[in-house]
């Protein structure tokens, strides 16, 4: 393993221990399970997951170094340079489902990937972000989130937190529903344009930013009172975060293909989530709004000026 690789591994180590603390202390019931775990192909992680807490119905924070001959196909489809290469990848993912339809769920990760071959320079990258997917949106909630976002990237260029909110809303886009999975954030991926300390800077800006943005959050909305009719439609817009995760997802599908453990890359997916033939909120509701006001790509931002 590299400096720089070590490096890496500790921030990511360090992130998931911080995170981890955060939330069981948010909680306040419930902690977090660890389930060490190592890949027969090369590397292994650790898994860790909170249930049935008095916040979080459930949740992970996964490390994982993973390492191996060749790149899956869901990493080389568009670098098809990198075919061949032995590579690295060490990052951390979290999903949190509260229990409460009136506290978003939140998702975020940040990753490092290093493809090498002999007599060839390594190319390396980083990638992450994060972006959260309300039930019951509060306009005030999702612009709290983009200004820490905006926040996080302002040092590394004004253009940044543009580029990369624009492109967390193409990402997180249900391409077969024509809505997207959220109110976005930022998404970054094959980020080498930088030297490598800033490039590394910059992902450690994400990854910290991460309990700014959500747990104020999680502390206005945790009491709110919420009734069963509102449990009901928090599971059919679940749905919507499972179709994303299954088809489109990139890690998703990079896990799966390069032999990773399935219990910790499906541990994304929430407890409890119900489909219905057709299923529409009835127009005009609180429900309706989420589609009609808030899923769609707004500039938080500008609004809130």
């Amino acid at each position: 393993m590299s400096d720089r690789t070590a490096a890496v591994k500790a921030y990511l180590l360090d992130l998931q221990d911080r995170i981890c603390a955060a939330l069981e202390s948010e909680d306040g019931s419930a902690r977090f399970v660890e389930d060490a775990w190592q890949r027969p192909a090369g590397g292994g992680g650790r898994t860790r997951v909170i249930e049935n807490g008095a916040l979080l119905e459930k949740g992970g924070v996964n490390f994982s170094h993973v390492f191996g001959s060749g790149l899956p196909p869901s990493a080389s489809a568009h670098r098809p340079e990198l075919a061949g290469r032995g590579f690295e990848a060490l990052g951390v993912s979290l999903v949190m489902h509260p229990e409460n339809p009136h506290v978003p769920t939140a998702h975020a990760n940040v990753r490092f990937f290093i493809a090498e071959k002999e007599g060839e320079e390594p190319v390396w990258w980083f990638g992450g972000g994060f972006d959260l997917t309300p039930y019951y949106a509060v306009e005030e909630d999702c612009v709290h989130w983009h200004r820490i976002a905006e926040r996080a990237c302002a040092p590394f260029g004004a253009e940044v937190y543009p580029r990369y909110k624009a492109w967390c809303d193409r990402y997180f886009h249900i391409k077969h529903r024509n809505e997207p999975r959220g109110v976005g954030g930022l998404f970054f991926d094959d980020l080498n344009e930088w030297d490598f300390d800033t490039s590394f800077a910059f992902m450690r800006a994400i990854g910290d930013a991460f309990i700014e943005a959500y747990l104020p959050i999680v502390q206005k909305r945790k009491a709110t009172p919420f009734t069963e009719q509102q449990r009901e439609f928090q599971a059919f817009r679940r749905g919507r975060y499972v179709e994303f995760n299954l088809v489109y997802d990139r890690g998703t599908l990079f896990g799966l293909q390069s032999g990773g453990r399935t219990e910790s890359i499906l541990m994304s997916l929430p407890p409890q989530v119900r489909w219905g033939y057709d299923w529409k909120p009835t127009p005009g509701s609180e429900e309706a709004r989420l589609t009609e006001y808030f899923l769609t790509d707004r500039d938080w931002l500008a609004e809130a000026q």
